[in-house]
């Protein structure tokens, strides 16, 4: 590590300055950080209820430091680290370390259970895994004997661990111990570090993302700095995020969503990165950091409705009233504020009114009250729900997007935000419809390749770079992007009508009372579906009408709830025969699970997406009881308990029949146009 005789912070001040070049690399990107926005914030952290923040010059230290430790400690270019664990400064730091050594990262889902993680710590070779604490450390000791490529860990919490064999456990803070050591003892150090990044390149492999696995096996995705860091910055661009933008980073390190929005356009944009003092804490610390950029998924998106409307509901008679008579205001004229459209004087001084008593107080007990830009994706929001926020006056918009696009396929504009598209092609986006109906893009953001999965790769990508989406769409006469459900997903009733599954279950899902639900009816007479309670919403009217249970399946199985979910699904029926390609859709039967559908269990991947086939073959007697007329029918499921344990839970469930709407003349002519 000779050459370069500069202190650390001397090295990073001058390092290619006056170059003008444009960093092409996510550690290029630190350096120009630390040189150009020293001393704004670059990460804010709460730990032990205190808010404290890293400027760009302190965190740029902070990689640096990791970095020579670890290459003392033998991390060598071209290696892989997993990083495992909650959305912390010094795990954010792991990915600038390993990869401005060359490295790439390799982040895991911090819920995964110990043979989910032996599976992708082989499958990537990883020689490195940086986690967070205990938890984690024991699942990879429990897997060690699958694992021989695996050669040190090292741990951010000590708490726990101080009787483990530490032969190839190490602390974190050792490592950092190690770089300061080097740093004092070796003028050159930074100098070193700084070539190491010099020497990295944009089509180098910078992360490596799993897929989530629907289907089978998670694949690992290859993304170069490349992916990364044009995404990043077309995604700054397009919704014009400074430096004076903050955003909060509480989804999984391991999902692209996280790595984009949380890593790759805070270093492509300098903006702050704020980080939760823990998952329960995540809506009190947006509250008060307030972000100015956020990001959801849907289920994200339906928890906060649920519990802003169990608060109505315990609320007095005057504020509920106030509550429903104001959101019937939002519901007319929110939407039309927001876009900038004409609205009579009249609903804009009532709606003024309502944002002092309701809308703001809203936006505030959800941390959104300086919210500028909000994007949901991942699964398709119902329609109901995007435009009950956005009548708050939250300018909260869609995007589709993949693990193997670096996220960004479309997005919506400012002033084109509708509830039925996902927006126009993003920066640099090309978008192309297969005679299948198939959604085919090419872009900047297009991964590399799956690693060790050459046939996978040739399936996806076509050799001029278009890639295979999976899923089926059409552009509109506006140039924006429907989706109609996974190719693979849609399907057709008997009687030839469309069937769209997961449509049908964002409508559903909608309601408070309903956490997931599974829609079956390809190549069937009719359609079904399977409803999962939401514990929180029920379990609070379960409380405020002196219904007594003692668990989920014994809540689930009230013949009260059975008769709330039948309401709701009789409103969905309603509906559904007022819209041409759906009218057929009308749900005929439906029960309530006996169990939460889980993903320990299989049945939900680690990004809470349903796994169609595997449900319904795990539940085929339900699904059998739902179309041979039966009135109830019973199973037995394995459930996996949080420490890992195997073990059984049966059920009885009811199956009830629902009412049908016939379609209004003037929608069949239209579904038949």
């Amino acid at each position: 590590m000779g050459g370069h005789h500069l202190s650390a912070s001397q090295a990073v001040g001058s390092s290619m300055s006056g170059s003008g070049s444009t960093p092409d690399t996510t550690p290029k990107l630190l350096v120009r950080n630390a040189r150009e926005f020293a001393d704004r914030p670059a990460l804010r952290h709460k730990d032990f209820g205190i808010w404290q923040t890293l400027t760009w010059r302190e965190f740029s230290d902070l990689v640096m430091t990791f970095a020579i430790g670890l290459r003392k400690m033998g991390f060598m270019r071209g290696d892989t680290a997993a990083i495992i664990g909650d959305n912390r400064p010094k795990l954010y730091a792991a990915f600038a370390a390993v990869q401005s050594l060359g490295g790439i990262a390799v982040p895991i889902y911090q819920d995964s259970v110990a043979d989910e993680m032996a599976y992708v710590l082989a499958h990537a070779e990883v020689r490195f895994a940086i986690v967070q604490d205990q938890e984690q450390v024991d699942k990879l000791i429990a897997v060690s004997e699958q694992l021989p490529k695996l050669e040190r860990v090292i741990y951010e919490e000590e708490r726990g661990l101080t009787a483990y064999d530490h032969t190839r456990l190490h602390a974190l803070d050792t490592v950092l111990g190690l770089g300061r050591k080097e740093l004092s003892v070796n003028p050159g150090a930074a100098g070193w570090w700084l070539d190491e990044i010099a020497q990295g390149k944009g089509s180098d492999v910078s992360v490596m993302l799993y897929t989530s696995g629907t289907t089978g096996r998670p694949k690992g995705v290859m993304l170069t700095h490349d992916n990364i860091v044009i995404s990043a910055r077309n995604g700054n661009a397009f919704d014009r995020f400074t430096p004076d933008d903050t955003l909060i980073a509480y989804l999984p390190m391991a999902w692209v969503g996280d790595h984009i929005f949380s890593y790759g356009q805070t270093l492509a944009g300098a903006l702050c990165l704020a980080c939760p003092e823990g998952p329960e804490t995540v809506t009190e610390d947006r509250r008060e950091i307030a972000p100015t950029y956020f990001f959801a998924p849907p289920r994200v998106f339906e928890n906060m409705l649920t519990r802003i409307r169990v608060r109505m509901e315990d609320a007095g008679r005057v504020k509920k009233a106030m509550f429903d008579y104001f959101l019937k205001v939002a519901d007319r004229c929110g939407e039309k504020i927001l876009d900038g459209k004409p609205v009579s004087l009249k609903d804009r001084l009532l709606y003024r009114i309502g944002d002092v008593f309701v809308y703001g107080p809203l936006r505030n007990q959800i941390g959104l009250s300086r919210l500028r830009v909000g994007y949901t994706a991942g699964e398709a929001i119902g329609p109901e729900l995007f435009r009950f926020y956005r009548a708050l006056g939250i300018n909260l918009k869609q995007l589709y997007g993949q693990t193997e696009a670096s996220v960004y396929i479309t997005l919506q504009p400012d002033g084109e935000v509708f509830a039925d598209t996902v927006g126009k092609p993003g920066p640099d986006v090309e978008i192309k419809i297969s005679d299948a109906g198939e959604v085919l893009y090419r872009s900047p953001g297009v991964f590399l390749k799956y690693f060790k999965n050459d046939e996978a790769t040739n399936e996806t990508k076509t050799p001029d770079g278009w890639v295979r989406t999976g899923d089926a769409g059409f552009l509109d006469s506006h140039g924006h992007l429907k989706i109609i459900d996974r190719a693979k997903d849609v399907g057709r009733l008997n009687n030839g009508a469309l069937f769209s599954p997961k449509y049908l279950e964002n409508r559903i899902k909608f309601y408070p009372e309903v956490r997931e639900a599974v829609a079956f009816g390809h190549g069937r007479d009719y359609v079904t579906m399977f409803i999962n309670i939401d514990l929180v919403s029920v379990g609070s009217w379960a409380e405020r009408n002196n219904v007594s249970y003692a668990s989920y399946q014994e809540l689930a199985a009230h013949p009260r709830v059975y008769d709330i979910v039948a309401k709701r699904l009789d409103e969905i029926n309603r509906s559904l025969a007022e819209e041409p390609q759906m009218a057929a859709s009308q749900i005929q039967r439906f029960l309530i699970l006996f169990k939460e559908l889980d993903a320990d269990d299989g049945e939900m991947t680690r990004t809470q997406k349903v796994r169609r086939s595997f449900i319904a073959e795990r539940y085929a007697p339900l699904v059998k009881a739902l179309y041979d007329g039966s009135g109830k029918a019973s199973m037995s499921a394995e459930v996996t308990f949080e420490d890992g344990r195997k073990g059984t839970l049966s059920g009885e469930v009811r199956i009830l029949d629902l009412k049908t709407y016939p379609a209004p003349a003037g929608v069949m002519r239209e579904a038949a146009e």
